[in-house]
């Protein structure tokens, strides 16, 4: 019994203990995840433009998020209102083009090779998940909508109330649930500095990459820009396999709408996007705990997206890359002597 008891106060066996529980009680409550997920994004992503912001301009700091709030709500209504119908058809339009091209029969040799490609591998199986996820959130926008409501109003207060909650919750520190408490508090930063990071980090490079997909495909002339521009920014979400996966559809498309000299441009335009991405992008903004080999993410993307579904492919690494951090487990290269 002394035993046990001597391996339960072993730092490492209580860390594991907790960090099982935590676990436990994310599981036990997976119908909301959607909800927790947004929210924990929008306060850390709000959190940050809001600390960005305060630094270059000299506002009260509850005045400044309630705008930042105000102007963001007011942009996604006018997006509801104006642009969500005209999404809607395209993303239809687009689902429609992309399945009439892949059941009709070619007689050329490369579009043959790439339909192999695709229907032996898992980029199909990734396509149906993108797709069904674009038109089953954006036709059921009511449900969608409520969730990005109530986490937006719950990062709201989190922002608003941020000085205070911190002081309050420093009161566990003296309470009974101290030991409890700081494992959590370790977890936490540690689960802020590597998934907040990262995920801050792909909204930056989807955002961006989006931009200038979308600038190339104009140039392009193709049509459903904005069907396009959605579908581009939701697969660059996705760690090194959204470029991939994007450009399967953007190659289907441009075939029917110009032939293979069209698809030549589309694999140029994302090839120039991509090493923007690789060289310029991913260097300033992601550490180097966040900086895995190829084959890791592939096969961490391959396992989320089994386990996870479409969430999986976009918070799978970030998850990754949280425990770790948590293992302390790092890729720099060690200095030569």
């Amino acid at each position: 019994m002394e035993a046990l008891a001597e391996l339960v106060r072993n730092k490492g066996v209580k860390r594991l203990i907790i960090f099982s529980l935590i676990v436990l009680f994310l599981y036990s409550v997976r119908s909301m995840i959607n909800l927790l997920l947004l929210t924990f994004i929008f306060a850390f992503l709000m959190d940050r433009l809001v600390e960005f912001t305060a630094r270059r301009i000299r506002i009260n700091r509850r005045l400044l998020v309630f705008f930042i709030y105000s102007l963001i709500v007011g942009l996604l209504t006018l997006g509801l209102v104006k642009y969500l119908p005209i999404i809607i058809t395209e993303i239809s339009e687009l689902i429609k083009r992309i399945t009439s091209f892949y059941t009709q029969p070619h007689d050329n040799v490369i579009i043959n090779y790439i339909e192999t490609i695709i229907t032996n591998n898992q980029i199909a199986g990734y396509m149906e998940n993108g797709l069904s996820f674009l038109l089953k959130y954006f036709t059921g926008i009511s449900k969608t909508s409520i969730q990005v409501l109530i986490s937006l109003i719950l990062s709201l207060f989190f922002l608003l109330e941020k000085p205070r909650l911190i002081e309050f919750t420093s009161k566990f520190k003296t309470s009974k649930i101290a030991p409890f408490y700081y494992e959590i508090e370790f977890f936490g930063r540690k689960f802020t500095r590597t998934f907040g990071k990262v995920i801050e980090a792909q909204f930056i490079i989807a955002i961006v990459n989006c931009v200038l997909t979308v600038i190339s495909l104009v140039i392009l002339g193709f049509p459903q820009i904005f069907g396009l521009a959605i579908m581009v920014f939701f697969l660059g979400l996705i760690p090194v396999a959204g470029v991939i996966i994007s450009l399967i559809p953007l190659s289907l498309i441009a075939y029917t709408i110009g032939g293979l000299m069209k698809v030549v441009y589309v694999w140029i335009a994302v090839g120039i996007i991509h090493a923007v991405e690789a060289y310029v992008l991913n260097p300033k903004l992601m550490s180097s705990k966040t900086d895995l080999p190829v084959f890791y993410t592939f096969i961490v993307l391959i396992f989320s997206q089994h386990f996870f579904g479409v969430w999986g492919l976009i918070i799978g690494i970030p998850v990754f890359v949280f425990l770790l951090d948590v293992l302390d487990v790092t890729n720099k290269q060690p200095k030569n002597g």
